[in-house]
C-alpha cells in the first residue's frame, strides 16, 4: 500500500512465505469442500485459495527505499537454506478467530527459514515485532466476531495432503482491500522468488 503523504517514501504492505504448489492447493479445495456446509459457515470470512501461503515472516509497510537492502538479505537467506520436503497436514483454530492447515515435513527447515527471514528484515534495519515461536499455518477462515471454530477443524483433523519440495522464498506484497465492497479479500502479488540453497 502506498503512502500519499508528500515528502514520505512510498511503501509497499510486504512478508515473505512459502507459497504451496497447485496440486496441493487443489487438493486441499477438494477437501474444504464438506466444511462449507457446517453450521456457522457462512458466518465466516473464507480465504481464497490464491491467498493460501506459509507466511515465513510479516514485514508490515515497508519503505521503497528499503526493499532493496530486505531483498538481498532474503536473498541470502535463501541460499544458506536448502530445499526441504513439506505437505499440508491437519488443522487447527487461534482461539474463535482463525481456521488454520498446519504442515508436516521439513519442519526445522522451514521454522529455520522463518528466523532467516525474520534476520533478514532486522538487519536491512526494519522494525520488528518481539520474536515469537513460528507456527507454521496457512490460514483458511476468519471469523467477524467470536466463533467456535472447533467443528471445522476437527471436521480437516485427519487431512493428510501429498508431499512436495518446498524449493522458493518468496517475497508477496499483500494489496488490502480498498473498495469497501463487503466480503472482498486481499489479494496477493509474487515480488521476488529466490531458489532455496542458491
Amino acid at each position: 500500500m502506498s503512502s500519499s503523504e508528500p515528502g514520505r517514501p512510498s511503501a509497499q504492505r510486504l512478508f515473505a512465505a512459502v507459497l504451496p504448489p497447485d496440486a496441493a492447493v487443489a487438493e486441499l479445495r477438494t477437501a474444504l469442500t464438506p466444511l462449507h456446509g457446517l453450521p456457522g459457515a457462512p458466518d465466516l470470512r473464507w480465504t481464497g485459495p490464491e491467498g493460501w501461503h506459509f507466511t515465513l515472516a510479516f514485514y508490515g509497510d515497508v519503505p521503497e527505499d528499503a526493499t532493496p537492502e530486505l531483498e538481498a538479505r532474503l536473498e541470502r537467506a535463501a541460499r544458506r537454506t536448502g530445499p526441504f520436503a513439506l505437505r499440508v497436514h491437519g488443522a487447527g483454530h487461534f482461539g474463535g478467530r482463525a481456521l488454520w492447515a498446519g504442515a508436516a515435513g521439513g519442519l526445522d527447515t522451514l521454522r529455520l527459514l522463518a528466523e532467516r527471514a525474520e534476520a533478514a528484515a532486522r538487519r536491512a534495519g526494519l522494525p520488528m515485532e518481539e520474536h515469537r515461536r513460528y507456527t507454521p499455518h496457512l490460514t483458511l477462515a476468519r471469523s467477524r466476531g467470536a466463533a467456535d471454530l472447533r467443528p471445522f477443524a476437527a471436521a480437516l483433523a485427519g487431512f493428510e495432503g501429498q508431499r512436495w519440495e518446498a524449493a522458493e522464498l518468496t517475497l508477496v506484497r499483500s494489496h488490502l482491500p480498498v473498495s469497501g465492497v463487503p466480503g472482498e479479500r486481499p489479494r496477493y502479488t509474487a515480488v521476488r522468488a529466490w531458489p532455496l540453497g542458491g
